[in-house]
């Protein structure tokens, strides 16, 4: 691992990361921040569509709370980099900055966008190994197509994760247009196959996690009934009997104005769950 860059912010540091990644064969950065007090816990955020590992830890303002919690967080790239694939870097949606947190099957893809291992096995593991993390104390959140992969991580492994929440999650991916285009091209045109990676239909195949399931929503976000579909989620959830939360927030998009305003709260959702 090399560190990049390194920034005093408030009580901890603000840092760039990176590692060479034997699940998608490519050298991949993370962001994270790390708090001098004593250590409590760590949580994974991931970013949307078009990020990097930079874009939540420079604009969310998550520093302040994190470092009073005494909480990491680790903040991976949305996708390989420095590769050529096939219809790689055609569009935002698809491809680099796009991974969709899926472990590719289609020959193209298959052995590099694996970024569903990468983030739920291998780097869960280096963040433990590298940051002496309690793996009891760990928790998720993520932003859109981000919000998509940690409802799915936490819904396939809920005992890796001890919370998760998400703003403006794709909540419904196998049907949203978003969705479908990443899964046909990262899965192949096997409909079935892409439920794996979908929290809506998860939740109605019996996947539950333990806890409470925490989401914020703006109503102005002009992809709530396009893309996101969160009223498909939240049914689901009502119907199996998994406790959720989901704050409509009126007036709000779906920016990074929107995540810095909230974050604090989901702060310290996580960091309840994580001290329990």
């Amino acid at each position: 691992m090399n560190l990049l860059k390194s920034h005093k912010t408030f009580a901890g540091f603000t840092q760039f990361w990176e590692h060479d990644a034997k699940t998608t064969k490519t050298k991949m950065k993370f962001a994270c921040f790390i708090p001098e007090r004593e250590i409590r816990g760590a949580i994974f955020f991931l970013s949307g569509l078009t990020c990097t590992e930079e874009n939540f830890i420079t604009k969310s303002g998550t520093q302040r709370f994190l470092a009073e919690a005494g909480l990491i967080i680790i903040c991976p790239d949305t996708s390989p980099r420095g590769l050529n694939l096939p219809h790689e870097h055609d569009a935002y949606d698809f491809g680099s900055g796009a991974g969709f947190y899926v472990d590719a099957t289609t020959p193209e893809y298959s052995h590099h966008y694996r970024m569903y291992s990468y983030v739920a096995e291998e780097l869960y593991q280096l963040i433990q190994e590298k940051f002496n993390i309690d793996q009891n104390k760990i928790s998720i959140m993520g932003h859109s197509m981000g919000g998509h992969g940690a409802l799915v991580m936490a819904l396939r492994s809920p005992d890796k994760f001890k919370s998760v929440s998400a703003f403006a999650p794709i909540a419904h991916p196998s049907i949203s247009p978003w969705g479908k285009k990443a899964l046909l091209g990262y899965l192949g045109n096997h409909p079935n196959e892409w439920l794996q990676y979908d929290a809506t239909e998860l939740i109605k195949q019996g996947a539950k996690h333990p806890n409470r399931i925490y989401i914020d929503q703006g109503l102005q976000d002009e992809f709530l009934k396009t893309q996101l579909l969160l009223s498909d989620f939240e049914d689901a959830c009502n119907e199996a009997e998994q406790l959720i939360q989901v704050n409509y927030r009126e007036g709000y998009d779906h920016s990074y104005y929107f995540i810095a305003t909230f974050i604090a709260d989901h702060i310290e959702f996580h960091a309840n769950a994580i001290n329990a």
